[in-house]
């Protein structure tokens, strides 16, 4: 399960697209509303050191430094080159991170489960401010903006047909993320969720036949 934030590639180094967390210590401590910011920051502006951290985040520098030493443990940033003193600059180690969707083990299931809700409620919290923030927006951004829901019945082949269909949608897109000559005059960041979960509010002829 891939959290979508976009990541700014350090110069002369090639960033890989992903990293992967399994170990339940790992998806547990990058739950943490903090770290999350701060991962999702060194993606889009990094790098930078724990002072610019906290300016960006309103967090005191000590409690900045103390999650990214925690991130760091667990492979999620890195020190980068171009420190003055004990000012070190950090950096991202991946464009996104994904964790597993189910899993055998238990330990894991329940803090994928724990990750998976953390990154919906902060989903939700950016959705907020961007409608907040929309009335100053042009005309034309806001007649573009997408708000809605669909609900489709599908088998589960089905839905991750569906998913499957929508990365292929986004894949030229993302391509403008590392490189800027290929952004169109007048192209701005735009955030694309991509939700689907079986909705148990709405009761279905398996659920009648279970009963």
């Amino acid at each position: 399960m891939p959290e979508n934030e976009t990541a700014a590639t350090p110069p002369g180094a090639e960033q890989p697209r992903s990293i992967s967390l399994t170990d339940p210590r790992a998806l547990r401590a990058y739950a943490h509303p903090t770290r999350m910011a701060l991962v999702g920051l060194l993606r889009r502006s990094g790098p930078f050191t724990a002072t610019r951290a906290a300016e960006l985040t309103g967090e005191s520098v000590a409690s900045c430094s103390y999650h990214l030493r925690i991130l760091a443990k667990y492979g999620l940033v890195e020190e980068a080159s171009g420190g003055r003193g004990r000012e070190k600059p950090w950096r991202a180690t991946a464009r996104y991170t994904e964790w597993p969707k189910d899993s055998e083990d238990a330990a894991v299931a329940e803090a994928a489960d724990v990750l998976s809700a953390a990154v919906a409620e902060r989903y939700f919290e950016r959705v907020l401010r961007a409608m907040e923030d929309r009335h100053r927006l042009p005309r034309e951004w806001r007649e573009a903006e997408m708000f809605g829901d669909s609900l489709l019945y599908l088998t589960p082949d089905e839905l991750a047909a569906f998913g499957r269909r929508i990365d292929e949608l986004l894949r030229p897109y993302e391509v403008r993320e590392s490189d800027p000559s290929l952004r169109p005059e007048g192209a701005r960041p735009v955030s694309v969720l991509r939700i689907a979960y079986l909705d148990r509010d709405i009761p279905d002829e398996d659920d009648d036949r279970e009963e």
